[in-house]
């Protein structure tokens, strides 16, 4: 039977389409001709940690007329009259930065608005030489063991040099199943940007080639060399989204690479990008690589279930939750390179008898796979088949990632039912007629809001208390229903841990699902008198993000206004477009005895047992940890989260969790590694929403807890 690719750059088998993300991603370096441009900069939610010069941060910029890139610099806390002056790169791509200085008061640092100004100094590539000034800037500071700075303002930028035409242009590369970054030899990959390719969906069937049309990806070594043209999976340009799917052949050696795409007869300005020997992506089922992963479960010889909340069939295909005990196939690609052809159909490649070292980590529960490898009849796509233990946690949210040779594939979570016999599986907060209804496509809205106060020890700064306040409306359905877990903790799976992966300062992130946030006009906080915490309004952002600067206790530069203490605080929230008036409240305890305090040092092969006093038997109790390694302004960090009750008094983060976070590397000394242990009571509220009806559910949680920043060895 011929085989061809679908969109994503995965081949239909087994009766299902293996639908992998269509990431929407930044529009790097777009250029133009020697001119002055006028432009509107944009920091949202830049995030910074205090270094030894300063607070260094790291994050996304947008420049309207010139396009999307990452930003990095550091503010120092050591003032330049009465204003703070930080260096700041932006990077468009790898040619092209623009060098900027960025004045911001030195009172913005102790939280809410500010207001400040920036000046373009030079640049490379087409911004060598460039000039330019935003006269003002708008935006909000925070400074803690996170910070984060936000600003946008008008101005203008005044090229360098004149550039000719670069049609086609690439905008990103990405493996076929996740997010951006690295790209693994054998892997199919992804190429977005402009006029890559003529009009139409043109997939390829075996044997792949690697032109069509006078399209070809080519690969050439920064070390020098000629090029190697990839195996094109599909041109794909419809409805303005202009992106090809291929595969890295095999025999690409890893290293850095230029990447070119040629296309009528001309060759788009070079991308970068690394090849690695293996990068794990798993295809999840709402296309972001951070939603519910796609896996089929093994029913009979005869009947394979796409993974779902509930039990159903639709389209000729049967669906329903894993349950323990059962065969679990998983999809993905990257797991490395194989010495067949790449552009035919491969026989099957088992990784594991390659001495590769694999593990599924379902739930904090380490499983060693049946098979681990590239899918037979397919190219470039992998597969692995595993069986859930008996007693593995079940839910509809249980974290579910790869660690190939120690290295996780981005976090995702599957539903497990509590037993070979049930047809839905449970969460806490939703019925089976709610989760029926996600897998029918239904969209639900939340209203959650945290308010959470952690008590830490900072190098050179003494003891400080981080008071935070945020919440957000969100539209989102069951197949990101655990990108809620920052948002509502009763849908993380309690006795369970998750390792996440995130990278500042470069064109890495972590996503966690396509939620879409809603309009709620103005919301207040009032709280206890000695909160000092009485009608604070909320700043919102443009994607209805809510954020509150509450006070920075025992910092040199001080704090914003009001402090979270025991006591009851009161939501109120005027309307806006999407959601109405309401109204809720929480009420905040005190934070729990950790028996010994928090430790300096986590061996990670041991595991990690807590032991705790204090709370109630039900309170939501949380556990967050990461190590990270810095590259000049590049942080990447592994965070774990593990969830339980203040009733359980201990836990035990395994070894099979804390080892896949690195060695804890020193900056200034101190080493980069973080650790907290934070609790709290949900309240419930309702909220109106202006198109009918109400908000399916709210939830307004109260933390409180104490961070220490051991070094994880």
């Amino acid at each position: 039977m011929r085989k061809t690719y679908s969109r994503n750059g995965f081949m239909q088998s087994g009766g299902i389409a293996l639908t992998a993300l269509l990431l929407s991603a930044p529009v790097w370096g777009a250029k133009s001709n020697d001119a002055t441009i006028s432009t509107t900069l944009t920091v949202q939610n830049a995030t910074g940690a205090i270094g030894a010069t300063g607070i260094v941060f790291n994050g996304q910029a947008s420049l309207t007329n010139i396009g999307n890139g990452t930003l990095s610099g550091t503010i120092p806390l050591t003032p330049t009259g009465s204003n703070l002056v930080g260096s700041f790169v932006i990077t468009l791509s790898a040619a092209d930065k623009i060098n900027m200085n960025v004045s911001v008061p030195t009172s913005a640092l102790a939280g809410g608005a500010l207001t400040g100004s920036a000046t373009v100094t030079g640049g490379t590539g087409i911004y060598a030489g460039a000039t330019g000034s935003f006269p003002t800037l708008t935006g909000s500071a925070s400074v803690g063991v996170t910070s984060t700075l936000s600003i946008t303002g008008a101005g203008t930028i005044t090229t360098g040099g004149a550039v000719g035409p670069t049609p086609p242009a690439i905008t990103d590369i990405l493996d076929a199943a996740s997010n951006p970054g690295d790209i693994a030899q054998g892997s199919i990959f992804v190429i977005k940007g402009t006029t890559l390719s003529a009009s139409g969906y043109t997939p390829f069937s075996f044997p792949l080639p690697t032109t069509s049309g006078g399209v070809k990806i080519t690969f050439t070594s920064q070390a020098g060399g000629a090029g190697t043209d990839a195996y094109l999976v599909y041109l794909y340009n419809v409805s303005g989204v202009n992106q090809l799917a291929a595969i890295v052949p095999s025999t690409l050696p890893v290293g850095n690479y230029n990447v070119t795409v040629t296309s009528n007869g001309t060759t788009s300005a070079a991308s970068t990008v690394k090849v690695v020997a293996r990068k794990l992506a798993l295809v999840t089922a709402d296309s972001t690589g951070s939603g519910m992963a796609v896996v089929q479960n093994f029913v009979s010889q005869t009947q394979l279930d796409i993974g779902r909340l509930t039990t159903f069939t639709a389209g000729g295909l049967t669906f329903s939750p894993s349950k323990p005990g059962q065969t679990l196939i998983l999809w993905g690609t990257g797991l490395g390179k194989v010495s067949g052809a790449d552009n035919t159909a491969s026989p099957g490649v088992d990784f594991l008898a390659q001495g590769v070292n694999i593990k599924v980590i379902v739930g904090g529960v380490s499983i060693t796979p049946l098979y681990a490898g590239r899918a037979p009849g397919l190219a470039g796509a992998d597969q692995i088949n595993f069986t859930l233990p008996a007693n593995i946690p079940t839910g509809c949210t249980v974290p579910l990632q790869v660690s190939v040779d120690g290295v996780l594939s981005p976090a995702t979570f599957i539903a497990i039912a509590p037993n070979a016999s049930a047809t839905a599986c449970v969460q806490p907060g939703f019925t089976t007629q709610q989760l029926s209804q996600y897998d029918q496509g239904a969209s639900y809205t939340v209203g959650a809001f945290s308010l959470s106060q952690i008590s830490e020890t900072l190098p050179q700064v003494g003891t400080v208390k981080l008071n935070t306040a945020s919440g957000q409306f969100l539209r989102y359905t069951g197949l990101q229903l655990a990108g809620l877990a920052q948002y509502q903790a009763q849908v993380s799976t309690s006795g369970a841990c998750t390792v996440i992966h995130a990278v500042s300062g470069s064109s890495q992130t972590t996503v966690t699902g396509n939620l879409t946030g809603l309009d709620a006009g103005n919301i207040t906080l009032n709280g206890p008198a000695a909160s000092s915490i009485s009608n604070l309004l909320f700043a919102q952002d443009k994607f209805n993000n809510y954020s509150l600067a509450l006070a920075t206790e025992g910092l040199p530069i001080g704090g914003g206004t009001g402090t979270i203490v025991a006591g009851t605080y009161a939501l109120a929230g005027a309307g806006g477009k999407d959601v109405g008036k309401f109204n809720a409240s929480v009420t905040v305890g005190s934070p729990l005895t950790i028996t010994g305090g928090l430790p300096a040092i986590v061996n990670r092969g041991a595991g990690l047992t807590l032991n705790w006093t204090g709370g109630n038997t039900s309170d939501i109790v949380q556990i967050v940890g990461s190590s990270s390694t810095i590259t000049g302004t590049v942080s990447d960090s592994w965070v774990f989260i593990c969830t339980t009750t203040a009733g359980a008094k201990t836990f035990t983060v395994p070894a099979s969790i804390l080892t896949q976070l690195p060695v804890s590397t020193l900056t200034a000394g101190v080493a980069n590694g973080f650790l907290e242990v934070i609790s709290g009571v949900t309240a419930t509220f309702t909220a109106p929403l202006t198109a009918g009806g109400n908000i399916d559910a709210g939830a307004f949680i109260g933390l409180v807890g104490i961070g220490a920043l051991p070094a994880y060895q």
